[in-house]
């Protein structure tokens, strides 16, 4: 068993190390992070030259809790969007992580591409 969650989390680790490589080639752009849980959906832009983050947004700022979870999502991206564009950053790289670009990265890329981000 934990063979199992050893190669589990290597092959996790694998994954996103595949996906920041392929990032890097636009490194002077910010990328849009992104990360699930279970209960919650968070995002953040990050400057890697600077190694801040720029800004960030959850689903615990949003006030409709009644919503389904790929709904919640792309409310995390508008709301990213928003605070991205008020800080001025209006191009930004993608970046998911160990995620498939499916279900709620989806729809959290589609939202911000609605609030105004381009990537």
């Amino acid at each position: 068993m934990l063979r199992e969650k050893l190669k589990k989390s290597y092959n996790r680790a694998l994954r996103q190390k595949r996906t920041r490589s392929r990032i890097s080639i636009h490194s002077d752009l910010p990328r849009l992070s992104v990360f699930r849980s279970l209960k919650h959906f968070y995002a953040q832009i990050i400057d890697d030259k600077m190694g801040k983050t720029i800004c960030s947004a959850s689903d615990s700022e949003l006030k409709d809790v009644k919503i389904k979870p790929v709904e919640i999502a792309k409310e995390v991206g508008k709301l990213i969007a928003t605070k991205a564009l008020a800080k001025k950053v209006e191009k930004v790289v993608f970046d998911r992580g160990n995620y498939k670009y499916h279900g709620r990265v989806a729809a959290a890329a589609d939202g911000a591409r609605e609030g105004g981000l381009k990537f």
